[in-house]
């Protein structure tokens, strides 16, 4: 699976996206490589396209009026692929910092001469952007190399996903990663509806995750405990930068209190057990127990006024209170003694333990 490609110890793949967040500054990118690595990421992700590769440079409704309502209303699709994306003659280099850093890098390909350009660079994996999750034959081109697959289900349908993760399928490509996302941005967090994750796992038998563009860091914390085993946060040096993605990344203070809250979550949610820690049954000795509460004579019979269940635990377990009410003392007691078995006639002679 997956996981095991990454080695990451059965803990939450936490991925930092690099995307439109470097000010065409080679030097801004790889500086923001080296803060993913000390932020606490897994991984960094590029994002593989051209403008031209994305869309046509055309002025007419169709590519100004589906800005409108976000925060990049006023220009046409061209122009904000342009900015935003990363060169391809940056990726070599990229890769080979990231790889220095002990960071896993990967990218998202959104055409088939990107998936060949990437091939070059050996990448652990391919991630499929959430608008791209209908584009059928780039999944199953970017499936056919083999590697794990990691589709965003931002603005898909039900069975938009079905046929995604059937394309992948039909290819013979079963390693899959399904993250919940949602392709606002940024995204209310009451549309986040994390509850997804736990049934894309069940629904489609895959590893799921998060990839995220709230505000903040509740979203992935949360995520973390439903099941998600991938996170994936926009992340950007400084947001002094500036540029298309700015305004939901996270910079690097930002992105390292996630990680560790992320981290702190994981610890919390561990695994089912009703086995107690060293530490837990040490506690024990504060729980509730039978003790003698007034001094009792030997042949005097135990009632609620001289036995009671009270802290802490050093005498019998208090389900044994009915038993011993209306017993003899075998002998002399004194007020505070934990009651144990071999005082009380009868109950002793059972040998209950």
């Amino acid at each position: 699976m997956i996981f095991d490609t990454f080695n990451t110890n059965n803990s939450c793949f936490i991925i930092a996206e690099l995307s439109a967040n470097h000010g065409h500054k080679k030097e801004i990118a790889l500086e923001t490589i080296r803060a993913a690595k000390r932020a606490g990421a897994d991984a960094i992700k590029l994002q593989t396209y051209t403008a031209d590769t994305l869309t046509i440079d055309c002025d007419n409704p169709h590519f100004t009026d589906v800005m409108r309502g976000t925060i990049w209303e006023g220009r046409n699709l061209y122009d904000l692929y342009k900015e935003a994306y990363t060169p391809w003659e940056w990726h070599e280099e990229l890769f080979r910092v990231a790889k220095e850093e002990g960071l896993i890098c990967f990218s998202t390909p959104f055409d088939k001469t990107a998936v060949d350009f990437l091939e070059q660079f050996k990448p652990p994996a391919y991630k499929i952007a959430s608008f791209e999750i209908q584009d059928i034959p780039l999944i199953e081109y970017a499936a056919s190399k083999a590697r794990p697959m990691i589709l965003s289900t931002g603005i898909a349908e039900l069975e938009d996903i079905e046929l995604a993760v059937k394309t992948c399928r039909d290819t013979g490509n079963n390693d899959i990663t399904l993250l919940k996302c949602t392709s606002s941005y940024p995204a209310p967090i009451e549309d986040a509806n994390l509850a997804t994750i736990q049934d894309l796992k069940d629904r489609f038998g895959v590893e799921v995750g998060l990839s995220d563009h709230t505000l903040g860091i509740v979203a992935p914390v949360v995520a973390v405990t439903l099941g998600a085993r991938v996170i994936e946060k926009h992340f950007i040096l400084d947001k002094s930068i500036g540029g298309p993605d700015a305004s939901f990344s996270l910079d690097e203070k930002e992105f390292t209190t996630m990680v560790n809250a992320v981290r702190q979550a994981e610890k919390a949610v561990g695994e089912v057990s009703y086995e107690l820690t060293d530490k837990v049954k040490a506690s024990r000795k504060f729980a509730r127990s039978l003790f003698v509460v007034k001094d009792i004579k030997a042949g005097e019979r135990f009632t609620e006024e001289n036995v009671r269940s009270i802290r802490p635990g050093f005498g019998m377990h208090p389900k044994y209170y009915n038993d011993v009410l209306g017993k003899k003392a075998k002998n002399d007691i004194e007020k505070g003694t934990a009651l144990r078995f071999d005082v009380v006639e009868e109950l002793s002679k059972k040998n209950k333990k």
